[in-house]
């Protein structure tokens, strides 16, 4: 059973910077499809940074210029390097992956961005 682990949530303060980190475990293959979600309190589930197959990425436009996901393939970890944050970035943000036709999500991290 596949599994994803989030780390490096936390509360910073407006114009801060924070990186997660994703770790897939259970799997031997390759997971190419991997990225972020998050949901703040009282809204749906967004998209904020993705890969896909061939290493083609997708942000939100809401993110774009300020955060930037990366990967190291050998480890299926996937990072999100968060720069310039806002209060409105204030969500759990969570791990996604897709293997063989299965969505896989993490339990999520609290990222905080206030004064």
């Amino acid at each position: 059973q596949v599994q994803l682990v989030e780390s490096g949530g936390g509360l910073v303060q407006p114009g801060g910077s924070l990186r997660l980190s994703c770790a897939a475990s259970g799997t031997i293959f390759a997971i190419n499809t991997m990225g972020w979600y998050r949901q703040a309190p009282g809204k749906e589930r967004e998209l904020v940074a993705t890969f896909s197959s061939g290493d083609i990425t997708n942000y939100a436009d809401s993110v774009k210029g300020r955060f930037t996901i990366s990967r190291d393939s050998a480890k299926n970890t996937v990072y999100l390097q968060m720069n310039s944050l806002k209060p409105e970035d204030t969500a759990v943000y969570i791990c996604w992956g897709y293997l063989y036709r299965v969505n896989y999500w993490g339990k999520g991290t609290l990222v905080t961005v206030s004064s």
